[in-house]
């Protein structure tokens, strides 16, 4: 058997995986929403929920947790394609936290908001009533995320109890939940990066512009390129330059660095893709939380982060 067909043969069994998990997630939950930052992986994961439903709408919003620090390219593709495939979009604000005293912004030339995001979710789901949220984390990309279940159940503040997570033998899926609960859905737990680039060259998924090479103005700030402007000033003794690179992953733009590259064409990054040897995350996240300690996205996921 080729390669190119054993290949095939994995993605269709991955597709048919998650269109399997979105249906059992839909039908059994009162009032689900998708998590959609914009980047690649919830790009693919909206597909997949349209796919799943296909002819009719899609039955539930998609929401968009707002920092204030997204590239503007992110923004401009977000508004784009939720009117092109006619999502309803629910958009939680971190500024508006701010402003209202539920959260408080760090100071200094490295904040980030990243963190601060968990309040703003909670505070949305809660606000909406939704009692499952679908979202686009992949076990491969960090060691809390490998350890998750593809449902992941979050008590009556939002939190995670590593405890409390019902074991899934043979794929079994058990998203009953009770009052004032919720749940967090990952359908995409089993695909790699390579996967996820190889699944949007078959179906032609659109992505943000900055997914591919470009030259942009960038700071080099331990060891990451950050680009300069919105979030990220420059310190006295950092330089700006001009840089041909492109994002694998997409955050805020103060906590997410940008790689070298001259891929401009999913062959190109799939090229890419496939001779890489650190995952996504690993390679692109700036902020103080994730450097600081391994614990770091686990202590986060325990607050109620995606």
């Amino acid at each position: 058997m080729s390669t190119e067909i054993v290949a095939a043969a994995h993605l269709d069994a991955l597709t048919d995986e998650a269109l399997t998990i979105i249906r059992e997630v839909a039908t059994e939950c009162e009032n689900p929403v998708l998590l959609f930052s914009g980047g690649k992986d919830s790009a693919v994961l909206l597909h997949l929920a349209v796919l799943a439903f296909a002819p009719a709408r899609l039955p539930f919003p998609v929401m968009h947790v707002d920092t204030g620090h997204n590239f503007p390219e992110v923004i401009e593709y977000r508004d784009r394609l939720v009117a092109e495939w006619g999502v309803r979009l629910v958009v939680a604000s971190v500024q508006r936290s701010i402003d209202s005293g539920r959260a408080v912004e760090d100071a200094g030339p490295r904040a980030s908001r990243n963190r601060l995001q968990s309040v703003t979710l909670l505070d949305a789901l809660a606000e909406h009533g939704f009692d499952a949220a679908f979202g686009g984390g992949r076990r491969d990309e960090d060691k809390a995320r490998a350890k998750e279940r593809i449902l992941s159940f979050r008590d009556r503040q939002g939190r995670w109890d590593p405890r409390a997570q019902r074991p899934e033998p043979w794929a079994l899926l058990n998203p009953r939940i009770r009052k004032g609960e919720h749940l967090r859905a990952f359908p995409l737990s089993n695909w790699t990066e390579l996967d996820i680039w190889q699944y949007i060259a078959r179906h032609q998924v659109p992505l943000p512009n900055i997914y591919f090479s470009h030259t942009r103005t960038v700071v080099e700030r331990d060891g990451m390129l950050l680009s300069v402007g919105g979030p990220v000033a420059l310190e006295p003794h950092e330089q700006a330059f001009d840089e041909l690179v492109r994002y694998r992953t997409v955050g805020d733009a103060s906590c997410t660095g940008a790689v070298r590259s001259t891929a401009t064409t999913i062959d190109d990054v799939l090229a890419e893709v496939a001779a890489a040897r650190i995952t996504e995350r690993g390679a692109t996240r700036a902020d103080a939380d994730d450097t600081f300690s391994e614990s770091a996205m686990e202590d986060r996921k325990r607050e109620g982060y995606f």
